[in-house]
């Protein structure tokens, strides 16, 4: 157990990974930047939204909201003895529920037209069968305030927490089997159905009440992500490690029903989203997001070419990234992860209206032999680093020392080009992109060059709809706590109060004139190295090997 715990830390310490080649960082703004125009917003999944671009930001409600008691990450981060204190408190978050309304004046000064957020299901729901009216209201007069300001909203039924009762974290095992107070959770052959069931009436219900103005939803944020920290190695709620011990009895049930409560999610949505709010022929797109990495063979220190290594990285590719896509792409699933599909799930096929790509690192990928280590990946048997000696640095100003990972500000062109060849006609969003830095200057750079890069790929004509930055504020990043920052405001946590950083400026001023202008691009822009981190800056989290995703 102590190994697991180990390979957790250093697997959510970082961040996933993307396609496997690596473009070069070139631009045209090497050398005479030009002017870049981005069209207006449009569908996510219309055909009629091809060519669009929508300019927003992302959140989620259990990493920014207050008064937030009810969540499975509460129970799980609460010191002891009321909680299990087993990672850095969540708390009051940021105020994010008490100050939604006022938040969204941020939203409007940063001239953004989308805001990507979560609806907590433990605050509707926080006893089984029992809903909160008057948090739905909360989220209905914040719907409201929002499309009063010309901000469409994007909302995410399940990013990453739960009620308690979904699955009760300190009750693991459930020793007494499914009840109202503790289902089981997704692994359990009685309980997974009856969690993927209530997932699905949670769907229904936000579609009823607010399908007449949200015509954007995501079911998923991150799946494997989640899979991994809760129910491959216990890092987080509800505490299960089966990835090694119980892979085809635990691990791949939990995962199957996993994939099974997006689909009857969208399902649900689609018969109960009514109204086509923002009358582009459709009255809901519905898609997911996934954490994708830069994937790099490595061996000895250096890009590896032998064919052990590359491998090695597509194999962890497959298991991290592409088994879930591809099942809900082509209809079936691969049960044992070694690139073959043995199992028809005809309905999951055709649940996806577009996908959210979110990249945040580089890692290395080797194969460990016959003689794994300490923090080889069981199972699927790679070994993985983030960083410098075992992975070769392509600029060094790109380590990011609140995440012991590096961030490749070119990333999102080879990652995005690979994914529009990968799954043809499937519409793409940026649906995070982000850096933990404490400098302003150095996060206008990242934004501006990630901007660089997708305008670069959307050039080639793959079909990019948009670009959500990670986040709009400091926030609770999971396993890291509070001290990695990645808002374009700072958020104060003794005073609460929200302060714009350069980066929010810069990125308000790129989305009210829709353009990167020749001088943003030459103070941000281009190749070569990222501002310094500043000198007082703490590094929050060890250089260790990396099997999930961005903040974890």
């Amino acid at each position: 157990m102590k190994r697991l715990i180990k390979i957790a830390a250093a697997v959510l310490a970082l961040g996933l990974v993307a396609p496997v080649a690596l473009a070069s960082g070139e631009t045209d703004a090497a050398a005479k930047p030009r002017t870049v125009s981005f069209s207006s917003i449009g569908s996510l999944a219309a055909p009629s939204g091809k060519g669009s671009f929508r300019f927003g930001v992302s959140s989620s409600a259990t990493q920014i909201e207050d008064r937030n008691t009810d969540t499975d990450w509460y129970k799980w981060s609460q010191p002891a003895p009321e909680g299990l204190g087993k990672s850095p408190f969540v708390g009051e978050g940021v105020k994010g529920y008490s100050k939604a309304i006022e938040d969204i004046g941020l939203l409007e000064d940063l001239n953004v037209d989308s805001y990507r957020f979560s609806i907590e299901w433990a605050r509707i729901e926080p006893r089984r069968n029992q809903i909160n009216e008057a948090a739905l209201d909360h989220y209905s007069k914040q719907l409201d305030a929002l499309i009063a300001r010309g901000i469409r909203p994007m909302i995410v039924v399940h990013h990453f927490a739960n009620p308690v009762w979904v699955d009760n974290p300190e009750d693991p095992g459930c020793t007494k089997g499914p009840s109202d107070t503790n289902l089981c959770g997704l692994d359990h052959p009685v309980g997974g159905p009856l969690v993927v069931k209530e997932m699905a009436e949670h769907a229904k219900l936000l579609a009823e009440r607010f399908g007449d103005r949200v015509d954007e939803w995501a079911t998923l944020n991150e799946p494997m992500v989640y899979m991994l920290f809760s129910h491959a190695f216990g890092a987080g709620p509800p505490g299960k490690a089966n990835l090694a011990t119980n892979f085809s009895s635990k691990f791949v049930p939990a995962l199957r029903q996993y994939i099974n409560a997006h689909a009857a999610m969208y399902r649900a949505i689609k018969r109960y989203d009514r109204h086509d709010a923002d009358r582009d022929g459709l009255n809901s797109t519905i898609g997911l997001t996934a954490s994708v990495k830069q994937y790099v063979a490595v061996r000895d220190g250096k890009v590896s070419t032998e064919p052990r290594d590359t491998a090695a990285r597509d194999r962890f590719r497959r298991f991290f990234e592409l088994n879930i896509l591809d099942s809900l792409w082509k209809g079936d699933f691969d049960t044992d992860f070694d690139g073959t599909a043995d199992e028809p799930h005809p309905d999951w096929k055709g649940t996806l209206d577009w996908l959210g790509i979110q990249l945040y690192d580089r890692t290395g990928v080797s194969d460990p032999g016959d003689t794994p280590g300490p923090g080889t990946l069981p199972v699927i048997n790679v070994d993985t680093c983030g960083t410098a000696p075992c992975l070769p640095a392509s600029d060094p100003s790109y380590f990011i020392p609140a995440m012991g990972y590096e961030s490749d500000p070119s990333g999102l062109y080879p990652v995005l080009k690979d994914f529009g060849a990968r799954y043809r006609g499937l519409p793409l969003v940026v649906s995070e992109s982000g850096i933990a830095t404490n400098s302003g200057k150095r996060r206008a750079e990242f934004t501006v060059r990630a901007l660089e890069q997708i305008q670069r790929v959307r050039a080639e004509g793959v079909d990019v709809r948009g670009y959500y930055h990670w986040s709009l504020m400091d926030n609770f990043e999971w396993l890291q706590g509070y001290g990695a920052r990645f808002g374009l405001y700072e958020v104060d946590r003794t005073t609460m109060k929200r302060t714009p950083t350069e980066a929010a400026k810069v990125y308000s001023a790129v989305a009210e004139a829709r353009t990167l202008t020749p001088q943003i691009r030459k103070l941000y822009g281009g190749s070569g190295p990222l501002s310094p981190e500043p000198a007082d800056a703490t590094t929050t989290a060890t250089p260790v090997p990396a099997a999930t995703g961005r903040r974890h």
